[in-house]
């Protein structure tokens, strides 16, 4: 069986290599001395973008090949590892060699980069030509299936005992206390109740990348992936409860002053201290340049806060707004805007804003709905005088830039947790419900889309890992992190999808779990960076990094 893994390393050379003859044909149309062109970016947005998508195919890939490395050096290289590698492999091979899909109807094919030939070149490769033979097909998907049934998954120990240990506490948290309650909360659409809360923080749970010192667990983002990951496998909002603290924890270690360290971290460590970030606006979505919100100095050194902030997850309850403002209304754009770390009361479902200066009003979503989303409006809003974040301004969109990272990788690891849900309800299902006679498994379709869901959500989840693991070294990670963020969406998105034809009419009814595990799997392709920004974000990164 090891030999697969060395077809998969020879496969990945080959498709390293048509992925450089597909960044120089890009490159020659947006970048013709060098540096991209921002008129050409645009001009050439499906090209610029597929190969976004074709370079997180690739960077999926050579994760896989990395996992599928480390479970034979551990000894855990068996049959369904091995089965995960080939149907993997033969469908992301045959996605980079004919068209990889960048939304349901939107396939970049090789004519879009002008590598037909290449194309053709890379299917012919030997390594690549095995697998499009006898990688994904039906005899493999047949046998995957028959032993995910059985109750066989594939490798996911990460090499480091702690990291284990945490993936088993927080899979038996999630199992006892999230899952058999998370579809009652979503249809009742209550908040998260705040003994779940309290209990998670006792887990650790928003402190585990704040440092030891400020009373967090500090183990990296790693260890924040597979905490997320388990969450979300029961529900994305308990996966979610985390990100606010993630975010605000990674701003204040890395930006914040002394005072502003010991005072806040380890309250948000403990639960006791719910953040939230507030970021997005009306008329801005994704441009956070045009930010409007404005905050004036007073004469007693205090900040009065104006403006409009739409999308604030978790608004009503949070003790804390890590809040982007425009503090210098002569420096349009980025230089003028600086982040606040404001106060505020925690509102009650009677009165969610009882502060001076802020109101709110809910967004009914379709999923999602733990934390609840609001639309939030400032008219004179009080912040304390020490409340810039670091004490200085303009720095707010560096400030904030720096924690995109960590964001999307806990985005995309909430993502992996979605997509394990999505397959657990629907493997579920199919070995239930029967049809003529068999249970569902037994039909090649169905057997199919569990056996394809599998491989994938393991490819996506090795990206994540690998951007993680990226994260925790100080590399800089920002594409790696977006690139697992754009899969690990998509991944959910169709394990979700598939999962609710597997239920047929039932998974239409909002009885069954899997219609909120649908409405919740849609969410992850817009926030944290749409899937557009994302591809856009990928593709210009390394047509730069390249020119550079």
């Amino acid at each position: 069986m090891n030999t697969w893994i060395d077809e998969a390393r020879s496969a990945v050379r080959a498709a390293q290599a048509y992925g450089e003859t597909v960044r120089a044909q890009v490159a020659a149309r947006v970048a013709p001395d060098g540096k991209p062109d921002a008129r050409l970016l645009a001009q050439e947005q499906h090209a610029v973008h597929g190969f976004g998508w074709l370079a997180a195919t690739l960077a999926a890939l050579e994760a896989t090949c990395d996992w599928a490395a480390r479970a034979a050096a551990a000894g855990q290289f068996g049959e369904i590892e091995a089965l995960t590698l080939r149907i993997g492999f033969g469908e992301y091979c045959a996605q980079l060699t004919s068209g990889v899909a960048m939304s349901a109807n939107e396939i970049v094919r090789p004519a879009a980069f002008g590598t037909d030939d290449a194309a053709r070149a890379l299917a012919a490769d030997q390594a690549v030509a095995r697998f499009l033979a006898d990688g994904n097909t039906a005899e493999t998907r047949a046998r995957l299936a028959v032993l995910l049934a059985q109750g066989a998954r594939p490798d996911e120990a990460l090499g480091d005992d702690t990291l284990d240990l945490v993936r088993a506490q927080f899979r038996a948290f999630t199992a006892e206390t999230i899952t058999p309650r998370a579809h009652q909360w979503h249809l009742d659409d209550a908040l998260i109740p705040a003994e779940i809360i309290a209990e998670m923080a006792a887990l650790g749970v928003f402190g585990v990348c704040i440092p030891e010192a400020h009373g967090g667990l500090g183990l990296g983002k790693l260890a924040m992936a597979v905490v997320s990951e388990e969450l979300s496998r029961g529900w994305i909002c308990a996966g979610s409860l985390g990100t606010r603290a993630e975010i605000a924890g990674e701003l204040i270690s890395e930006n914040g002053t002394p005072a502003q360290k010991a005072h806040f971290l380890p309250r948000i460590a403990d639960g006791s201290c719910l953040p939230t970030a507030v970021f997005t606006e009306p008329d801005t979505g994704s441009d956070l340049a045009s930010v409007r919100t404005r905050a004036e100095r007073q004469a007693d050194g205090s900040w009065r806060v104006t403006g409009a902030k739409t999308w604030i997850t978790h608004a009503a309850r949070a003790d804390l707004m890590t809040l982007l403002v425009r503090t210098d209304a002569n420096a349009p754009g980025y230089p003028g805007l600086s982040m606040l770390l404001a106060e505020k009361t925690r509102g009650s479902d009677a009165d969610p804003f009882p502060d001076a200066g802020i109101a709110g009003s809910e967004i009914p979503v379709l999923g999602y709905r733990g934390m609840k989303e609001y639309a939030l409006g400032f008219d004179g809003f009080a912040v304390a005088g020490d409340a810039l974040l670091g004490g200085v301004e303009g720095q707010g969109f560096k400030q904030l830039m720096r924690t995109f990272e960590g964001a999307r990788i806990q985005t995309a690891a909430r993502a992996i947790g979605v997509a394990w849900n999505a397959f657990d309800l629907a493997l579920d299902y199919a070995q239930s419900r029967k049809q003529f006679g068999e249970p569902l498994t037994a039909f090649p379709r169905i057997a199919d889309k569990l056996a394809l869901m599998a491989a994938e959500i393991v490819m996506s989840r090795e990206l994540t890992y690998y951007a993680a693991r990226a994260k925790d070294r100080g590399t800089r990670c920002d594409i790696e992190a977006g690139m697992a963020k754009l899969l690990a969406a998509r991944t959910a998105w169709i394990a979700a999808d598939n999962a609710v034809q597997v239920h047929g009419g039932n998974g239409y009814a909002l009885e069954y779990p899997i219609s909120r595990v649908l409405c919740d799997a849609r969410i992850l392709n817009i926030f944290e960076g749409a899937a557009e920004i994302q591809a856009q974000v990928i593709g210009r990164g390394l047509l730069t990094a390249q020119a550079a």
